[in-house]
């Protein structure tokens, strides 16, 4: 968020600089430059060893796996995966359902905020599992308790199965 305050205060300030900026001889090209060199800030990366020790002291659980090919050391994480599977209430009338559906997203849209999960959505077909929600916390009781919190596991439309779940720290989806 500083990061886009602080791009947002150089554009604008380049943006009503440009006029004089010219008279200076300032082009747009050197402009462009600018710009580009100070929207492109290379974050401070901790180490695996950093990162393994500040996971370790929350209580996460990690270990160390080396890449054969590329003998790169790649930190794993223990993260909760939670199924969303049908529960045994879902005689809510039209409206109700709606109602739990918004809470439902609510939730989980407060899980993500608050850094407790990290990916959650539904499944798009009609089984079941409806959907899954990796949970980014230190143990399984942890994890369970934030499912269950969801409005629509507590009203019984949904139940939770959640199995833990290694991945690489750092990685994204492509």
């Amino acid at each position: 968020m500083k990061n886009i305050v602080v791009i947002c205060f150089t554009i604008l300030a380049i943006v009503s600089c440009k006029k004089s900026s010219k008279e200076n001889g300032i082009t747009d090209e050197v402009l462009k430059d600018t710009i580009v060199e100070q929207i492109v800030q290379v974050p401070n990366k901790k180490t695996n060893k950093e990162l393994k020790e500040e996971l370790h002291a929350k209580g996460f659980e990690t270990f160390d796996y080396v890449d054969e090919k590329t003998k790169d050391t790649i930190l794993m994480q223990q993260y909760f995966m939670a199924f969303l599977k049908s529960g045994p209430i879902r005689s809510q009338n039209e409206e109700d359902a709606e109602i739990l559906q918004k809470e439902h997203l609510a939730h989980l849209g407060k899980m993500y905020e608050l850094g407790y999960a990290d990916i959650s959505g539904p499944f798009g077909d009609k089984g079941n599992i409806r959907g899954v929600t990796i949970y980014n916390v230190p143990t399984l009781k942890m994890a369970d308790s934030l499912a269950n919190a969801d409005p629509m596991v507590k009203a019984g439309r949904l139940v939770v199965e959640i199995h833990p779940w290694w991945a690489a720290k750092g990685f994204s989806l492509r």
